[in-house]
């Protein structure tokens, strides 16, 4: 019985030369270019370990690393979407701040 597995296509283009190397290096092995690149691929690819932060920040700030920071922000937002919230200008912030 035949497994499935999720394959996505998608076309790329290499330079001449490149694809020249890749079929010598192909044949030698005796797999086809397809095959072979593929195969190249797919190992570089497991051999990588990825990490997703789940920091928000672009500067990774270490302040939204603490749940109940993100908690707080979340509650923000869903007040602003129900219309419970309300946004300031930052002229607006200073006056309240009395600076």
């Amino acid at each position: 019985m035949a497994t499935s597995i999720n394959i996505k296509r998608k076309n790329i283009d290499l330079p001449v030369d490149t694809l020249q190397k890749l079929s010598i290096m192909a044949a030698v092995q005796g797999k086809s270019l397809k095959n072979y690149i593929e195969t190249l691929l797919i190992s570089k690819a497991n051999s990588v370990a990825i990490e997703v932060s789940q920091n928000p920040s672009p500067s990774n700030d270490p302040w939204f690393d603490d749940p109940e920071n993100i908690a707080s922000v979340k509650r923000g937002m869903a007040e602003m979407k129900s219309g419970k919230g309300k946004a300031y200008s930052m002229d607006e912030i200073r006056n309240l701040l009395g600076v």
